[in-house]
């Protein structure tokens, strides 16, 4: 009973765990890889794409006939070809034919096949399909030996190794894929694009990926949108075929009248769904997150167009947009990975070159197997039609062969020198056939397929005709597809990288004139709008003004203190004038034994005068002194028991300095070096006291100062007080003011 048990379990083998695991996860990687996520870079196709396309065609589902349920063709691909579950299929089948996924769709589709909003299709017995004149392209010539074919999973039929593909179809449609320790992802391209850069490829052999990335600019969305990469970035991705590609939703404004506008998106990035992409602003919206924007509608129809309406007429449309493009997928990074299974089913990255030829490479084999079939068939219709020759002369002799004897086939191989195949020809015509028997048109039949034998015969045997059939191929190509068709024509535009590459702070603040007032005590306020008189400013009881400036919502405002250091505040951050405002030292860590000397607005790109009680100054970059933190930052070094006490625009060609003596000096602003900071060189000179206010003029206009509330005077002739730096000038002239402040 024992040897009996132990024969029929058969032979046991001891097999380590992980070694039997590692197999068979190794059977599996291969199978997932080969046979399933990898595109074939000669068809650009998956299995399961190329099982549905070759059972279409067998359903003769051509672009000219009828169309079927798609019920059908999904029971014949899993029926035949492909046996997995039917949702699978009837989903690659659905996305061959949506023309916001596929670049260049190969099914045409009857009914509902989802949306860009993220709809699914119907359920395929509702839906019906065809294939589209790009699917015919990539399965013209499968009858003539051109490809291989191999058993089905049931051994009872045959499928494609790989389809003849007179379509580029790897890089015109792209593929996405994930396999087993590797992935792909091709974007779309524009076939008129690729014909062009496939004959330059043609005619130079040699050409280097600078020259074909000339010719093919980037990718082309079925979706459209802006490709926003850098040139050297894009030919980067394609040398290693390894990259991404930034890509925009387009978008244009719309005048409202009123000063109004209205953003309207009209193409969203690729493979982003439109109304997960409404949820997300609408989401950021509630949020706050989006300070620039008011509201987000859809009014698409069968073409894309979002409105956004900006917060006010003062948004800048640049700015929101770029905050969107930050935040939301109207930006998207389309990534590349060139990884494919090559024509011996190798995968490997290859780069735009490679995948190229690759695909020459295979039209220049399936010519050559084309032409060889070709031959085949002309030999064995010569050899035919060289029997029908015999037919015709000896027509009734071949009759009575046929008519008494059984073994009529052998009589008349024997009796004419026949082969077999042309006996069997002349057997099997049929009795109306005799009289279409004409010596003139076979001869005239035999000369022309010679004459076709012979230009397939230097076809084979010289490679620059074969290259030359091929260019032609791709010239025809091209015009089939080109720029003046609807496939054809390029909806990816190419932009260039954006300039804003950060959104500034003020452009999220809604620009509005106000006043900023700093009483003499320090409090800061911000009052709404400008031109304000000054007795409509009410301070608080024992203090009174200082400072009045006219700013922007959007603008910074600069404090020059006493210790030498500049300190920088957001005026919208500034509290509001209903009140009396709040102590500067709240909102910036000023020493308690330092005061503010100078408030001014800041200019980007505009230079400072800056001077100390010692007579000390110099000019620095106004875009040098702004503070990112509230310690602010350390721009003078007035020397020991000097201050800070005077920082302005150097915005004129002299300055003039005041000193606590009521001496005025006038010299160039040209006198004064331009430094980072320090101590400064002496702009006036002094036996007692110190300097008191400075300030750079436009001398041909004349030195201004304040008279008390709102009076200015002017004196235009001021040459008794010209001189040079470091002088100690000569006294004011009559009225100026006994503080000794311009004012």
């Amino acid at each position: 009973m024992a040897k009996s048990a132990t024969a029929e379990i058969g032979d046991i083998r001891k097999v380590d765990f992980a070694d039997a695991l590692g197999e068979r996860y190794l059977s599996y990687a291969l199978s997932t890889i080969m046979a399933r996520s990898l595109p074939d870079v000669r068809d650009g196709l998956k299995p399961v794409h190329r099982r549905i396309l070759h059972a279409m065609r067998q359903l003769h589902l051509d672009p000219k006939s009828g169309y079927k349920k798609c019920a059908r063709v999904v029971g014949d691909v899993i029926g035949k070809f492909h046996p997995h579950g039917d949702v699978a299929v009837y989903d690659a089948l659905v996305r061959l034919a949506q023309d916001f996924a596929q670049r260049y769709p190969l099914v045409d589709g009857q009914g509902n096949f989802g949306n860009i909003d993220g709809d699914n299709a119907a359920a395929m017995r509702y839906t019906e399909s065809r294939l589209t004149p790009v699917a015919q392209a990539l399965l013209e010539g499968i009858d003539e030996d051109t490809v291989d074919f191999r058993p089905t999973y049931d051994g009872e039929g045959e499928e494609p190794v790989v389809l003849p593909a007179r379509f580029p179809n790897l890089l015109a449609n792209g593929s996405n894929g994930i396999a087993v320790g590797m992935a792909t992802s091709i974007p779309p391209h524009n076939i008129v694009e690729l014909c062009d850069a496939l004959q330059h490829l043609v005619a130079h052999r040699r050409a280097g990926i600078a020259e074909l990335v000339r010719l093919i600019p980037g990718p082309d969305f079925p979706t459209g949108g802006v490709l926003v990469e850098s040139r050297a970035s894009i030919r980067e991705a394609y040398a290693t075929g390894r990259g991404s590609f930034r890509l925009r939703a387009k978008y244009e404004t719309e005048k409202l009248g009123q000063g109004m506008y209205q953003i309207v998106v009209t193409a969203i990035p690729y493979q982003v769904q439109k109304s997960r992409l409404i949820e997300r602003i609408a989401q950021l919206l509630e949020e706050r997150k989006l300070p620039l924007l008011a509201d987000v509608r859809d009014e698409s129809t069968d073409l894309v167009r979002l409105i956004l309406e900006p917060k006010s007429r003062n948004v800048d449309a640049a700015h929101l947009m770029e905050s969107l493009f930050r935040s939301t997928e109207l930006e998207a990074r389309i990534p590349l990975n060139l990884n494919v299974l090559d024509a011996d089913g190798v995968p490997r990255v290859m780069d735009l070159r490679e995948a190229l030829q690759a695909f020459l490479d295979h039209r220049r084999v399936v010519l050559q197997r084309r032409s060889r079939a070709r031959r085949a068939l002309i030999a064995r219709r010569s050899e035919v039609l060289k029997g029908y020759m015999i037919v015709y002369v000896n027509l009734d002799q071949v009759i009575k062969i046929i008519r008494q004897h059984d073994d009529a086939k052998t009589r008349i191989m024997a009796r004419w020198k026949l082969s077999e195949v042309q006996a069997d020809a002349i057997l099997d015509m049929r009795l109306r056939a005799l009289r279409k028997l004409e010596e003139i048109a076979i001869r005239q039949e035999l000369k022309s397929l010679a004459e076709e034998d012979k230009a397939l015969k230097f076809l084979l045997a010289d490679e620059r005709r074969q290259w030359k059939t091929i260019g032609a191929e791709l010239t025809a190509l091209r015009k089939e597809f080109g720029p003046g068709t609807l496939l054809g024509t390029r909806r990816t535009e190419i932009g260039a990288p954006p300039e804003i590459t950060e959104v500034p702070l003020e452009a999220l603040v809604e620009r509005e004139p106000v006043t900023v007032v700093a009483s003499a005590k320090g409090w800061l306020r911000a009052v709404k709008g400008h031109g304000l008189a000054h007795a409509e400013i009410k301070y608080k009881e024992g203090d009174g003004p200082r400072f009045f400036l006219e700013a922007q919502t959007t603008d910074k405002l600069l404090v020059f203190a006493s210790n030498g250091r500049f300190y920088t505040l957001g005026i919208d951050k500034l509290p509001g004038g209903r009140g009396n405002g709040e102590p500067i030292r709240l909102m910036v860590d000023l020493p308690n034994d330092h005061d503010i000397a100078s408030l001014l607005i800041h200019q980007p790109g505009g230079k400072l005068l800056v001077a100390a009680s010692d007579g000390r100054g110099f000019v620095i970059a106004a875009d040098d002194v702004v503070a990112q933190t509230r310690n602010g930052k350390q721009v003078m070094r007035p020397g020991k028991g000097a201050t800070g006490v005077a920082g302005s625009a150097a915005t004129g060609d002299t300055v003039a300095v005041v000193g606590d003596n009521h001496k005025l000096l006038l010299f160039p602003l040209s006198e004064v070096p331009e430094t980072a900071g320090g101590r400064g060189v002496i702009l006036q000179r002094y036996h007692q006291g110190g300097l008191a206010d400075a300030k750079v003029i436009v001398k041909s206009e004349g030195l201004s100062w304040r008279m008390g509330g709102e009076r200015n005077r002017t004196e235009t002739d001021l040459r008794n007080w010209q001189g040079a730096r470091a002088g100690s000038g000569r006294i004011a002239p009559h009225g100026f003011p006994t503080t000794n402040k311009f004012g």
